[in-house]
């Protein structure tokens, strides 16, 4: 019991991720695997999936993820970048989901600086879900 004698103990609150965090997190990390995809088109993460053998036994297998571009050529022949929040598309002005990139040599330096923009909070009105009940 002298062991326990020598420690001091408080209270532990577990800590509560916050949602906005969260989906801030998840959207950089997509825009970094999109800047990926931009440098090598080959680009695919590997990812562990667990699947059922012959007998029936669950084996981890690696597998590739296979990452669709969010920029697509419009009719000019400027490329044309939109986010993406699972299958929605996400709108940063009203009624305006695209961001004119114009050539390939520039698509790096604007995922760049939506990558820093999302860390600094700036898109979180796009991100966050609103509410469809009037305030009181």
């Amino acid at each position: 019991m002298s062991h326990l004698k020598a420690l001091t103990f408080t209270t532990h609150k577990p800590s509560i991720a916050d949602p906005t965090m969260i989906r801030r997190q998840r959207l950089v990390e997509r825009l970094e695997e999109q800047r990926q995809l931009a440098k090598d088109p080959t680009f695919a993460p590997m990812v562990r999936r667990w699947k059922k053998d012959e007998n029936g036994v669950r084996q981890p297998v690696d597998t590739y993820r296979r990452i669709k571009p969010w920029w697509r050529q419009d009719a000019t022949g400027s490329l044309v970048l939109v986010l993406k929040k699972g299958l929605k598309t996400l709108e940063l002005e009203k009624g305006k989901a695209g961001i004119v990139v114009g050539s390939a040599e520039r698509l790096e330096g604007v995922l760049n600086t939506l990558i820093a923009a999302a860390r600094a909070g700036e898109l979180d009105g796009a991100i966050c879900p609103r509410s469809n009940t009037k305030p009181r």
